[in-house]
């Protein structure tokens, strides 16, 4: 029987991340989460296949338990890759999804428009967190890929000079995901923190 501890983000629920476990398919898992009181369908970050889901779980809401939303809920406030660095500790297997999981027909269209709609709403600019050209960045599902800030708005990653989404998707694809939408600043690294949780940290000041 599979053990999986997951994180799931959904669009509708900005910074914040759901770390919970199942015994099912984190496929079937999602789709059980996608309820008539949830207007977008989850994604999934990270799965991960472990020994004892239960016991890694408990854990991971114990040492996140500031973070934590509601103490009877599984929702936290953090980047999701803090999570993922714990979880890489204990992983047999990454079973992330490789595409989208739809519970309905169109579920993968209305997650892509919702990214554009927040893409448009709040762009990433390397400028707002004192990044410059040149910097190099760190792919969070693997730090061997890396990429190079081109200007305000771009980077280079193999060669190819594409903006945050793009480059983000591109890289996801090199590591087995085929996904069709995607928050690009979730995945940088730069230093040792995400360019969202830098960005979030520059706004607090």
């Amino acid at each position: 029987m599979s053990e999986i501890v997951y994180i799931l983000q959904n669009d509708a629920m900005p910074g914040l991340v759901k770390v919970g476990m199942t015994t099912n398919s984190i496929e079937e898992r999602m789709r059980s989460l996608d309820t008539t009181g949830v207007p977008l369908p989850f994604r999934c970050f990270f799965a991960a296949e472990v020994l004892d889901a239960k016991k890694v779980e408990e854990r991971i809401h114990e040492a996140f338990g500031d973070q934590r939303v509601r103490a009877k809920r599984e929702f936290f406030k953090i980047s999701p890759h803090r999570i993922k660095a714990i979880l890489d500790l204990v992983l047999i297997k990454d079973v992330t999804p490789g595409q989208e999981v739809e519970t309905e027909v169109g579920d993968a269209n209305a997650l892509a428009r919702s990214e554009s709609r927040s893409e448009k709403a709040a762009r990433f600019k390397f400028s707002m967190v004192g990044i410059k050209q040149g910097a190099q960045l760190r792919f969070v599902r693997n730090e061997k890929i890396t990429a190079t800030v081109v200007d305000d708005s771009s980077i280079n990653l193999d060669g190819e000079v594409l903006s945050l989404s793009p480059a983000t998707l591109k890289a996801l694809k090199k590591t087995g995901l085929t996904w069709k939408s995607v928050q690009g600043s979730v995945y940088w690294l730069y230093g040792d923190m995400t360019l969202q949780e830098l960005r979030e940290e520059s706004e607090m000041e």
